[in-house]
């Protein structure tokens, strides 16, 4: 189809044609005879200039009437300027209104979450909000690229289930025509079915978990994506899980460099992270490396560092508060944006002056057997540049469904992969146990009904081999690509505990 109107991003294409562009304002300045307004899309944003002689009186004052977040729809000539976003600029013919906007309740001051979170169906529009969603669309477009160019077949794992995955006090239970049913944790267990039919499968959809937390790794509904690979073993499990993850790295620094740039991310530390093989740490090789002395170094530099980025920043913030009363007015907004930037890293630096205190008491006190927390993988990763995969995990800590090391059966032949930068786990699998009667009795000490796993059971019975996955959260995966310090940014309208609305 061939619409009528060109799309923001595709105006480099059009110079020097008249084109139709529609879209909303997101912000305006001018005076007297002259407008420049800043028109969004969806696809991004782009000056257009409004000449009350080139485009008459009736179209200017449409023009001048346009408040935050109004619809509207312009004429005019698309000019090359390379000082503009996208390097050109609409020169208006005719401008006209749409819908005019009511007031427009988010501003560029700075919003309280709570604020924001309950208006997310408008704090969708933001800046930093539209580039985090254009940058998950371009993982989720590298993941199915990925997986149907290594010969996967995707396939639809039920939402609705029988039987709990990750342990019964996470589930959501719902009647099911007289009968309980859950809202699914994981795809893993009907994935393992559907390898089993086609050798390289991957499943994509919602997972849900009642967890009662609060952290900012956390939510209750969320994306995972999960291959299953019949005939594969731990080791070439985490190749798939390495390559899965710089295929996307190399898709988003490569075709979202403006969506990184508005958000701020160092694109730096991502190409650095793409440097393969990534490190591989045994958990036991990673118990030392937490509770040994390179680690309360690392963190004491790292608080020093912090100390003095703070004073330094409370300090500029000073000059410029000192300055602000003798600004002209383009400076003043300049100093109002940049006094929002440094309150936030300001709590940021706040936050880890008080994380580091505990951060280094929790490595120095681990204890062999003890399942890695979010600080204790935080505090890991600032040891790599890279993604670090950890394997071998106490078979206590890991799912029933895991298979034992035949070199010490303490151990699970489990892995996660830990991203850089403090945003921990963000994949997790292993190579799943085939013998039947070992699954019987893990579903036992479980206390999970057996009659649930049946159907699971016969996929020992009838042809049983080797075979290995894992699952990859879309948010979390998100949240590192993009450097977002919450969950709550990486997806449209997240759900967490307490927030259902909107």
């Amino acid at each position: 189809m061939t619409e009528p109107f060109v799309r923001v991003e595709a105006l480099p294409d059009h110079v020097g044609e008249t084109v139709t562009v529609n879209g909303w304002l997101y912000n305006a300045r001018g005076s007297k005879g002259l407008r420049f307004l800043e028109l969004r899309d969806g696809s991004g944003i782009v000056q257009v200039v409004v000449n009350e002689e080139q485009v008459g009186a009736e179209a200017f004052e449409a023009a001048s009437s346009l408040t935050q977040e109004s619809a509207f729809r312009v004429v005019g000539e698309v000019k090359a300027d390379d000082r503009q976003r996208g390097g050109v600029e609409v020169q208006a013919a005719s401008v006209e209104v749409i819908a005019l906007a009511e007031p427009y309740p988010i501003t560029p001051k700075d919003h309280g979450v709570e604020f924001l979170m309950d208006r997310r169906h408008l704090w969708l529009r933001s800046q930093r909000q539209w580039a985090a969603m254009r940058v998950r669309n371009r993982i989720i477009t590298a993941i199915h690229a990925y997986f149907q160019g290594e010969g996967f077949i995707q396939m639809d794992a039920p939402i609705l289930t029988g039987n709990a995955v990750e342990g019964t006090s996470t589930l959501f239970e719902l009647d099911y025509f007289g009968e309980p049913a859950y809202l699914t944790q994981s795809g893993q267990l009907h994935g393992e079915a559907m390898a089993m039919a086609h050798g390289k499968i991957y499943t994509f959809g919602p997972t849900f978990r009642a967890e009662k937390s609060r952290t900012r790794r956390h939510l209750t509904e969320f994306w995972m994506i999960e291959p299953e690979m019949a005939f594969y073993d731990l080791a070439m499990n985490m190749e798939v899980a390495e390559e899965l993850l710089v295929a996307i790295l190399r898709a988003v620094t490569a075709d979202c460099r403006d969506e990184l740039e508005t958000l701020g991310r160092d694109v730096g530390k991502l190409e650095a992270a793409m440097q393969t093989p990534f490190p591989r740490l045994s958990y036991s090789e990673a118990v030392d490396l937490l509770t040994g002395d390179a680690t309360q170094t690392m963190l004491d530099a790292e608080q020093e560092g912090l100390e003095d980025e703070k004073h330094a920043l409370e300090e500029e913030r000073d000059r410029n508060r000192a300055a602000y009363g003798q600004a002209k007015k383009g400076e003043k907004r300049r100093i109002d944006a940049r006094e929002i930037e440094i309150n936030v890293r300001l709590d940021e630096i706040a936050e880890g002056l008080r994380n580091i205190p505990t951060w280094k008491a929790s490595a120095r006190d681990f204890e062999w057997g003890s399942d890695f927390g979010a600080s204790d993988e935080t505090v890991l990763t600032r040891h790599f540049q890279t993604p670090v995969i950890v394997h071998r995990y106490p078979a206590a800590v890991k799912a029933f469904y895991m298979k034992r090391d035949p070199e010490d059966d303490r151990l699970a032949l489990g892995m996660d992969v830990l991203a850089p930068e403090g945003y921990g786990e963000i994949v997790g699998g292993g190579e799943r146990a085939t013998d039947l009667q070992f699954l019987r009795d893990q579903v036992e000490a479980h206390g999970l009904p057996e009659s649930a796993f049946d159907w699971y059971f016969d996929l020992r019975k009838y042809g049983s081999v080797p075979h290995a996955g894992f699952g990859l959260g879309l948010e979390r995966t998100v949240a590192y690509v993009c450097g977002l310090p919450h969950v709550r940014e990486t997806g449209p309208f997240p759900r967490l505990l307490g927030r259902l609305h909107p």
